[in-house]
């Protein structure tokens, strides 16, 4: 693991030659919060600008579980877009098995990339068989309690300073009146059981159950802790008490009718574009101000290979956008609005928010494997849908969830 370098002045990327003739490429993503579509926008305007072609946005609702088989259905049907964004990890393996992704080992030859990503490991799943089938753009962590300062200043209490303090509050907050978590419908429950289990349970339970797929520490004691804070949550929300999206649940945040939340690093980015300033509106806590590491994974754009016969235009416009997406400017402006860490280590981070100064800090002691990263989709989708039912069915014991969770990790790949 390589630190993050602080530098007085950033360098310029060596683009590739600007295409002779402008065309357009089509690039599908799952952004579609205000934070996330602004941050989108800067690699857009990078590779209008550099390049002088029209990047043609195409974002699809429902994040990764609802996205991805949309993507991988167009390319698998011979319908292949120019560009997409998945998540770091197993999500495209698939694809780049089958040969349907372009090896862009070729186009970043010259860029030595091994020598700026803050964490090799994130290409492990980019690697198949000699070629370099994506490249990760940011590095992002589930595990994030965010904390209102406005509740707390309605129960005249300090906003806690971790998972234990929070949870004291409850109480204090329903009398109140002020809702202690908020949470989104749908998709944003499933990283709930991965943070309590880093913050909770610690890396020695992390490393047993998302890299070695071992049911027997699901049904252990330290997992049991994580299904009885789950158990904990659900009693203080239910389904009437949702929202529709995570942008909402910052907002809730900010006006202090909900007073906790937990959400990966990207509701940073609702939260800086909805005017929230950390330390003044809202306190984030990394590893539920427990732990001193961070699961992670985060986002890698691919490039699916293209008809055969299409312009060379179009194929040098897919060998640019992969260039500047981790070029140093391209690299600091979109992550310092999507609230997510950069993958270089050669760039002025300076200017990053106090929530991000505490993700860096925490970079020195290793990434964990987070769920996205290293389950394949199809578990992550029944581990998701497992989830939704317990916050959803309160028949559901935490004994039921301890062995459905240990029987879906044991027939984990």
């Amino acid at each position: 693991m390589k630190k993050f370098a602080v530098v007085a002045a950033m360098a310029t990327a060596l683009m590739g030659t600007t295409a002779a003739m402008a065309v357009d490429l089509e690039v599908t993503h799952w952004w579609t919060s205000a934070g996330e579509a602004a941050a989108i926008a800067e690699f857009a305007k990078a590779f209008e600008a550099e390049t002088g072609n029209t990047w043609v946005d195409s974002a699809l609702a429902g994040s990764g579980t609802g996205a991805n088989p949309v993507i991988i259905s167009r390319i698998i049907g011979g319908d292949p877009m120019g560009a997409t964004q998945m998540n770091t990890g197993r999500d495209a393996e698939e694809l780049i098995q089958a040969g349907l992704m372009r090896d862009l080992t070729d186009v970043v030859a010259d860029m030595d990339i091994e020598s700026f990503y803050v964490d090799a490991s994130l290409l492990e799943p980019c690697r198949f068989e000699g070629g370099l089938y994506c490249l990760p753009i940011n590095i992002h962590s589930w595990d994030w309690l965010w904390l209102s300062t406005a509740a707390y200043e309605k129960i005249g209490q300090p906003v806690p300073k971790d998972w234990n303090e929070y949870v004291a509050s409850w109480p204090a907050l329903q009398d109140a009146g002020v809702l202690p978590f908020g949470l989104a419908t749908g998709w944003p429950i499933s990283g709930v059981p991965g943070v309590l289990m880093s913050g909770l349970g610690g890396s020695d339970l992390v490393l047993a159950i998302n890299r070695d797929k071992d049911a027997s520490a699901v049904r252990g004691p330290e997992f049991r802790k994580v299904a009885e804070a789950l158990d904990s949550l659900r009693q203080v929300i239910s389904p009437d008490m949702m929202v529709p999206s995570f942008g909402d649940v910052g907002t809730q945040l900010l006006e202090g009718t909900a007073a906790g939340n937990i959400h990966g690093d990207w509701l940073q980015g609702d939260l800086q574009v909805a005017g929230g300033v950390p330390g003044e509106n809202y306190e984030c806590l990394p590893a539920l101000g427990l732990g001193d590491q961070l699961t992670g994974g985060g986002d890698s754009f691919y490039f699916p290979k293209l008809p055969e016969g299409t312009d060379q235009a179009v194929l040098d416009a897919q060998a640019d956008l992969a260039r500047i997406l981790i070029s140093p400017e391209a690299q600091l402006n979109f992550n310092m609005v999507k609230g997510s860490m950069p993958i270089r280590t050669d760039i002025d981070l300076a200017a990053a928010n106090p929530c991000m100064q505490k993700a860096l800090g925490m970079l020195g002691n290793g990434l964990l494997p987070s769920g996205d990263f290293a389950l394949t989709s199809d578990t992550q989708q029944q581990l998701q849908d497992l989830s939704i039912e317990f916050i959803d069915d309160d028949s559901i014991t935490v004994d039921d969830y301890v062995e459905r969770y240990a029987s879906i990790i044991e027939s984990a790949e």
